[in-house]
């Protein structure tokens, strides 16, 4: 299957029932699984060179082996579902559209790591996500694909479904598990990292949903199979996706090192009549902007981050030049301002303090010493100056506005308004 993500989901949109599933080998990476040892499910999915979808791209099968063997229970799986990352859709599909798919991958990492309950934290907005999750847990219940002794295997496991109160913040892993806890979503001190102590102070392991829905397919089809899906050394397929003004904007699963150019212009369609591409944010809006000169960048990590961006999640949001860079990079700072949790300085006070100085060049109100000012903010916002990524993430579609486009912030402030708006 070239396309194991998404070759299951039916035209109509409505999800794949677990029948459905079943005959299409469904379940069968996990009864594989099973007649495993654990430490040879997660070699399995280590060889396979999987990495994490969520946008941080940590060795999936070397996270998993960060449990301390012989740590005491409980242990925990978490999925990661909340997906606040804007211009990203990606497990919205992938939940909405095939859930057992993820259920199958969360009960092969919890059978890995040990653990026999599990939780899906889930945006609170996706409300047809969580009504399809609650029916195809009740199926695989059903069907004894989770619960007591699952498929006659003596393997216990609970999956429960978390609906979050919703914060970008709960992106990072810690925060979101200070948010499962019912505390404030705040990041914890690192060291000590969630795989030794997590949830309620134990062994803890967080993925993406992506990254679960890839696990059954590799268990079941072999490591190597994995890795020849890709077109680079990273291994895999990827669900990419493109928004903006292109004629075709969505998602598709594609294998790992597809092309930019590709994308854009195959699958998305081109940029819409009169518009040219002047710019785009590769994986989501926490990522730098690259430009008309790395089209030809393969979206894999290596790649991505070569040209000065990151792969993120891989899901673009595409720049027109009918589009002001100044204004879209205000919108992005309002919103990372917004969301940051107010935990640490460089972060409330830093982004609130950007997004003004990027709401008055918009107003034509700036001046000179505004672009030296945001520059110096890029460096405060830095990775280093704060507890989690929020604000370095913030930080980087700033800076590459500000070196791709700085034509725009300069006339801002020479002419005294948008010239968009002219």
């Amino acid at each position: 299957m070239e396309k194991p993500l998404t070759g299951r989901m039916r035209a109509g949109g409505q999800p794949v029932s677990i029948r459905e599933y079943e005959r299409a080998d469904g379940y069968q990476g996990l009864r594989k699984a099973l007649a495993m040892s654990p430490a040879e499910v997660i070699e399995e999915v280590r060889d396979s060179g999987l990495r994490g979808r969520g946008g941080a791209g940590f060795g999936t099968g070397l996270k998993w082996s960060l449990v301390p063997a012989g740590a005491p229970k409980p242990r925990y799986l978490v999925c990661n579902a909340d997906e606040m990352e804007p211009g990203t859709f990606k497990d919205r599909l992938l939940m909405e559209a095939d859930p057992h798919q993820l259920l199958e991958g969360m009960a092969i990492a919890s059978y890995a790591i040990g653990a026999e309950i599990s939780y899906i934290f889930l945006r609170a907005e996706y409300t047809l996500a969580a009504a399809r999750l609650e029916a195809a847990l009740h199926e695989a219940r059903q069907a004894r694909c989770l619960g007591e002794d699952i498929l006659g295997s003596g393997f216990n496991l609970e999956i429960h479904l978390h609906t979050s109160a919703g914060r970008y913040i709960c992106g990072e892993e810690t925060a979101l598990l200070n948010a499962l806890e019912g505390k404030r979503a705040n990041p914890r001190a690192k060291p000590p990292f969630p795989p030794v102590v997590g949830l309620w102070g134990k062994p803890t392991i967080v993925n993406n949903v992506e990254t679960l829905c890839c696990v059954p397919h590799i268990v079941r089809n072999g490591s190597g199979w994995f890795r020849r899906l890709s077109r680079s050394q990273d291994s895999g397929t990827k669900l990419f996706g493109a928004s903006g003004k292109v004629k075709r904007p969505g998602l598709w699963e594609l294998p790992m090192g597809t092309p930019i150019r590709e994308i854009v212009e195959e699958h998305a369609g081109g940029m819409r009549e009169g518009v040219r591409l002047r710019g785009l944010l590769p994986g989501g809006a926490s990522t730098d902007f690259l430009v008309e000169q790395h089209l030809d960048v393969p979206m894999d990590f290596a790649g991505v981050q070569a040209a000065g961006s990151r792969l993120g999640t891989g899901t673009m949001i595409i720049l027109d030049d009918r589009t002001c860079p100044v204004g879209m990079t205000l919108n992005l700072e309002h919103f990372f301002a917004q969301e940051s949790c107010g935990w640490c300085t460089p972060c409330w006070s830093g982004l609130s303090w950007t997004e003004q100085i990027l709401a008055a060049l918009e107003r034509g109100e700036g001046q000179p010493g505004d672009l030296e000012k945001l520059e110096w903010q890029t460096r405060f916002l830095a990775p280093g100056n704060t507890f989690c990524a929020l604000a370095p993430g913030a930080a980087e579609p700033l800076q590459s506005a500000l070196r791709y486009f700085r034509e725009d912030f300069e006339a801002h402030i020479r002419e005294k308004a948008c010239p968009y708006r002219h």
